[in-house]
């Protein structure tokens, strides 16, 4: 693996670190609020971690592929989507299922299965993102990014809702809820609404698509300052252009807002390119080395992260839960209610590493 594979490792474990840091409170009442996502409009450093792994899916459909030196067949895109997006429903339907057993004993209907969800969307963008790849060049999928933006804007601002009207942008009120209520079988996150949508899947999708122009600029022929500097330099474009486009639209991660995209697009250009000049240029990849075992094993490490949760917080244990004896017993003697959450949450993601750490010692990679 070269350094510059080095450097996307580092940024997607770290990603996933972060993931998994912010799903796992010792308790959703007693966190700091960089580590909750924003209550609707706005952005907080947790809001920044989805779109980060978008980000990096779109990065590495391109560098891989180019090392390949071939384009991979469509049979094993699609496969691969497949079992990305079936992952996603089994993890929400095991952890919904556990705790719906341990509160009524019995297991919930299909109607209370979710069928949208985080590894369900990414296996969407990556599947119209690698056949994209083998379509379009980079012009072209820059235009397409562009072009689902403005479009997203225009139909969420100008799209009428039936007994709303338009450019309503409010919870379970606006174009992309209707939608949902209409096409999405089965239970929604919020009831109302789904964060991971149908509609707002569109600009994710351009969130991929802003990963596979970073993936070029890593593979061209420019020596490795160069590309830093175009890098740093797309970032700022992108954050300027969300600067000036919130005037218009908020930014918004429930709804992944044109200007969501542009905004968390920017900081993941600005991100790489620092990863990028720190691993390749100052050759301090040593330095990131949790980053680059999370990364490793991201998507299996994501996944058992999910799976842990009902025995770290729903599965008794002497009459209390893993949760309540560690997060609940530094509450007991004192300790400050939102630091012992934190503390519960790094416990909790030390646990993942460990197994992570197993995994990359012993050259195990799994893949989907």
């Amino acid at each position: 693996m070269n350094n510059r594979l080095l450097s996307v490792d580092v940024f997607r474990g770290f990603t996933i670190a972060l993931m998994i840091t912010v799903n796992s409170p010792g308790s959703w009442s007693n966190t700091f609020s960089p580590l909750l996502h924003a209550d609707w409009n706005g952005i907080t450093l947790t809001d920044f971690v989805y779109p980060f792994f978008i980000f990096i899916v779109g990065v590495s459909i391109v560098l891989s592929r180019n090392n390949k030196g071939t384009t991979s067949s469509k049979k094993g895109i699609i496969l691969r989507s497949i079992k990305i997006f079936i992952l996603g429903v089994f993890l929400g339907a095991f952890t919904e299922s556990m705790y719906h057993f341990m509160s009524t004993g019995g297991l919930p209907s299909l109607s209370d299965i979710r069928i949208p969800g985080v590894l369900q969307r990414i296996a969407i963008v990556y599947l119209t993102c690698a056949i994209m790849f083998d379509y379009t060049n980079w012009i072209q999928q820059l235009i397409i990014m562009l072009s689902i933006l403005i479009l997203y804007y225009v139909c969420m601002q100008f799209i009428p809702v039936p007994g709303i009207g338009p450019g309503v942008l409010e919870p379970g009120k606006n174009l992309a809820a209707y939608i949902d209520s209409i096409l999405i079988p089965g239970s929604m996150w919020e009831g109302t609404w789904d964060p991971e949508g149908i509609l707002s899947t569109f600009p994710a999708i351009s969130s991929g698509i802003g990963g596979m122009l970073a993936g070029y600029v890593l593979t061209t022929k420019k020596t490795i300052e160069r590309k830093v500097i175009i890098l740093y330099f797309a970032g700022f474009i992108c954050l300027l252009d969300s600067f000036i486009w919130e005037w218009l639209m908020p930014i918004n991660k429930n709804l992944w807002t044109s200007t969501y995209v542009m905004h968390t697009t920017g900081w993941a250009f600005l991100t790489l390119a620092t990863t990028t000049l720190l691993c390749d240029i100052l050759k301090l990849h040593s330095w990131f080395k949790i980053g680059i075992i999370f990364g490793s094993n991201s998507i299996a490490i994501y996944a058992l992260s999910q799976m842990m949760t009902y025995f770290a917080y729903g599965m008794p244990i002497l009459n209390t839960t893993f949760n309540g004896m560690i997060y609940g017993g530094m509450i007991e003697i004192g300790v400050y209610p939102k630091l012992a959450s934190l503390v519960w949450a790094l416990t909790y993601t030390s646990v993942c590493f460990v197994v992570a750490y197993y995994l990359y010692k012993k050259k195990i990679f799994l893949k989907l």
